[in-house]
C-alpha cells in the first residue's frame, strides 16, 4: 500500500489540467479531465500502474489500474486505497482485490466514520493475506481474466446497443407520439382498451399472512426491472390476498402509477395479481396492438412525471390515464412494429444467455485463480 504517495491541492493550480480518478469516474471507465479550479479539495498523487481500491460503502468492490500518463498530473480522491508494488502485476492485483474471498475479509474492516458513512480501515486492510505467485504466473492469470472480462463487457455492451434499437424503430415508423407530427387519428386510451386499477394495498406489518400463498403477485419494482416483458415476480398471495386483489392475464400492459417507478411499463407474459399501485391496460386487438400501446406510454413518461401531483408520493390516476389522447397509426403499421418487437425479444434472449455464460466463465476463472 502506497502510504507516502504525496498529495496536491489542485485549486492552487487553477489553469492546470489533471486526470482525476474519482469514484464517479470509475463508472464511466476513464478518469475525469478537470481544471484545478474545478476540483474542490486536496487529492492523492498517483502514477501509472498504481491499483486503486474504493474503501467507501456502497461504492465498494471497485478497483482499477491507473493508466499511462498523457501529459497531465494524475490524482485520485481520498476514497481510494492506493497499491503500488514491483512484486505484483497491476491487472492481477486489480482482479484479486475484487475476488470473493478478499472482499469478504475486506468487509470485516469496514466501520462507521460519522453519520451514516461506512469506510474500510486501510490499516486493517493491510493485514489481509493474499496469494502471490511469481510475476510470470501473475501475468498469465491476468491475461486469462482480462480476456474473460473483455468478453463480459462486450456482451453487456451488445445488450445496451440492442436497447437503443426499438426506440429508434418506433420513432421511424410513427414519429414522436406526444407531438403527433404525422397527424395520426387521435383517440382516448379508454376507447382502445379496458383500463383498470389493481386492488390490494400491501400491509405486511398488519397482516403478513396475505403473502404466504402460491399466487403470483407483482409490485411496481417488478415492472421497472422487467425490461418491458414481465415474466417474474417477487411476492405471492394466498387465498385471502387473492380475494382483495385484482388479476390481470398475459398480454395486459401494466403501468406503475406511484412513487419512483411512476410511468414505468411492461407487457405481462404471466398471469398475475396486482396491487393498487399498478394499472392494467387490456388492449382491444382490433383497435391497437399491446406492443404499440406499451411503447407509446414509455414516451409519455416525462409527461406523467411533470403532471404528477406534488405530494409526498408522486402518482397518476385513472382520471389521467383513461382520457389520455393518443395518436393511433393504421393497424398494419402497428403490427409491423409488434413483429419487430417479437423478433428482437428472441434475439435479446440469445444475447442474455450469451452474457450469462460469459459472466459465469469469468466468475469461474476468478475463483480458480485465487482459490489456492
Amino acid at each position: 500500500m502506497a502510504t507516502n504517495s504525496g498529495s496536491v491541492d489542485p485549486s492552487r493550480f487553477p489553469d492546470e489540467s489533471f486526470d482525476l480518478y474519482s469514484v464517479p469516474a470509475f463508472d464511466n471507465g476513464r478518469p475525469e479531465r478537470s481544471l484545478g479550479r474545478e476540483i474542490g479539495s486536496s487529492k492523492q498523487v498517483v502514477q501509472p500502474n498504481d491499483v486503486l481500491l474504493s474503501r467507501i460503502v456502497p461504492h465498494i468492490r471497485r478497483a482499477w489500474v491507473v493508466g499511462e500518463q498523457r501529459g497531465r498530473r494524475q490524482i485520485a480522491s481520498g476514497e481510494w486505497i492506493v497499491f503500488r508494488s514491483a512484486k505484483t502485476h497491476p491487472s492481477y492485483l486489480r482482479y484479486l482485490l475484487v475476488e470473493d474471498r478478499f472482499h469478504a475479509e475486506f468487509m470485516n474492516t469496514v466501520a462507521g466514520v460519522g453519520g451514516s458513512l461506512l469506510r474500510a480501515r486501510p490499516a486493517q486492510v493491510a493485514d489481509i493475506e493474499v496469494p502471490l505467485p511469481s510475476l510470470s504466473e501473475q501475468r498469465q492469470i491476468a491475461g486469462r481474466l482480462e480476456q474473460a472480462d473483455r468478453l463480459c463487457r462486450t456482451r453487456r455492451y451488445a445488450l445496451e446497443l440492442t436497447d437503443t434499437f426499438l426506440p429508434a424503430a418506433f420513432l421511424e415508423l410513427f414519429g414522436d407520439p406526444v407531438r403527433n407530427a404525422r397527424g395520426w387519428s387521435v383517440y382516448e386510451l379508454e376507447e382502445l382498451a379496458t383500463v383498470e386499477r389493481g386492488k390490494f394495498t400491501p400491509r405486511p406489518r398488519n397482516d403478513p399472512s396475505y403473502y404466504s400463498g402460491r399466487f403470483p403477485f407483482i409490485q411496481t419494482g417488478d415492472i421497472s426491472a422487467s425490461e418491458g416483458r414481465l415474466r417474474s415476480w417477487t411476492q405471492t398471495l394466498n387465498e385471502k390476498g387473492v380475494k382483495v386483489s385484482r388479476r390481470f392475464p398475459p398480454g395486459t400492459v401494466v403501468i406503475a402509477i406511484v412513487g419512483a417507478t411512476i410511468g414505468m411499463t411492461a407487457i405481462l407474459e404471466v398471469d398475475v395479481y396486482c396491487p393498487d399501485s399498478v394499472v392494467g391496460i387490456q388492449v382491444n386487438p382490433k383497435a391497437a396492438t399491446k406492443e404499440y400501446i406499451e411503447f407509446l406510454l414509455r414516451f409519455w413518461r416525462p409527461v406523467f412525471l411533470a403532471q404528477a401531483p406534488e405530494t409526498a408520493r408522486a402518482n397518476i390516476n385513472l382520471d389521467t390515464l383513461r382520457p389520455l389522447r393518443i395518436p393511433v397509426p393504421p393497424l398494419p403499421l402497428q403490427q409491423k412494429f409488434a413483429a419487430l418487437v417479437e423478433r428482437l425479444e428472441r434475439f435479446r434472449a440469445v444475447q442474455r444467455e450469451a452474457s450469462r455464460q460469459a459472466e459465469h466463465l469469468f466468475a469461474s476463472l476468478l475463483h480458480r485463480a485465487f482459490s489456492g
